[in-house]
C-alpha cells in the first residue's frame, strides 16, 4: 500500500481509507488544526507519531471497538461503584487532563505523541463543543481521566491515564454507561489492548467500521460541554 502524503493547502482532504495501509500508517504530514482533525475523525483517521518525528495517520485494520451494550464490568470493579469511592465530571478540566495522559510513562514508550501542536488542536475542537473530556476524583484530588471525539453517535477515544488504582478504568466505565444512556452504538478504541479486551472489546474489519461511520449525522452530534453529574 502507498503512503500517502496530505497536502497542508487543504485539511478536507484525505485518501480512501479502504486504499491505505492497515498495518502502518496510512498517511503522513499535514497539520494538526482543529479543521484537519475533525475531517480526520469522520473518515476514521487519528494522529500518532513521536515527538520529533512527522505527524503519521493511522486507519488500522482490523479495529479495535466496544459496543456500548458489550461493556463487561468485572467484579473487583463493583465495590468501586458500590461504595462510590471515586466521582466523574465531564469537560471541567480538558487540557489539565491530556496534559496528564501525557505525563504518564507507558512501558517500552519513549516520550509522548501528546505534542503542544496536539494538544493544542485538541482543545480547539473541546472549544467547538465536539472534544470531551472525563475527570475522576478521589475527594478533591484529580486521579485520573481520558479524552475523546463525539460525532454523531460514535465517540473516538484518544488516551486515558491514572494516578490511583482502577481510577481510568472507572472514568472508562461510567462513560460508556452515559453514552449508552444517550444512544450512542460505538466507542473506538483504535487499537486491541489487554485492558480495553477485559471491558468487553473487540476488533472488526475495517469495511464495517466504516459502514458505522457512513452513520454519523451532524445533526445528532451533541455539541457543547457535557453535564457536569456523576456520569450525565
Amino acid at each position: 500500500m502507498p503512503l500517502y502524503r496530505l497536502d497542508p493547502r487543504f485539511p478536507e482532504l484525505f485518501p480512501d481509507p479502504q486504499r491505505t495501509n492497515g498495518d502502518g500508517p496510512a498517511c503522513f504530514g499535514g497539520d494538526l488544526s482543529p479543521e484537519r482533525l475533525f475531517n480526520a475523525y469522520r473518515l476514521g483517521f487519528f494522529p500518532w507519531f513521536a515527538e520529533g518525528e512527522p505527524i503519521l495517520w493511522w486507519h488500522p485494520d482490523p479495529r479495535c471497538v466496544l459496543y456500548p451494550d458489550k461493556l463487561r464490568v468485572s467484579k473487583s470493579m463493583r465495590p468501586y461503584f458500590n461504595q462510590e469511592k471515586y466521582h466523574v465530571t465531564y469537560d471541567q478540566r480538558f487540557r489539565e487532563v491530556m496534559e496528564s495522559c501525557r505525563g504518564l510513562y507507558r512501558p517500552g514508550q519513549w516520550g509522548s505523541w501528546i505534542t503542544d501542536e496536539l494538544i493544542e488542536g485538541y482543545v480547539g475542537l473541546h472549544q467547538l463543543g465536539i472534544a470531551h473530556s472525563v475527570e475522576v476524583y478521589e475527594g478533591s484530588d484529580l486521579v485520573g481521566g481520558l479524552y475523546g471525539l463525539s460525532l454523531g453517535k460514535v465517540f473516538f477515544g484518544e488516551s486515558m491515564f491514572f494516578t490511583r488504582p482502577n481510577a481510568s478504568k472507572f472514568g472508562f466505565i461510567s462513560l460508556v454507561r452515559r453514552l449508552s444512556d444517550h444512544g450512542y452504538r460505538l466507542i473506538d478504541c483504535q487499537q486491541e489492548t489487554n485492558h480495553l479486551l477485559s471491558l468487553g472489546a473487540e476488533s472488526i474489519p475495517r469495511s464495517t467500521f466504516l459502514e458505522h461511520l457512513t452513520e454519523i449525522d451532524a445533526g445528532n452530534t451533541e455539541r457543547g460541554k457535557w453535564s457536569i453529574g456523576n456520569g450525565y
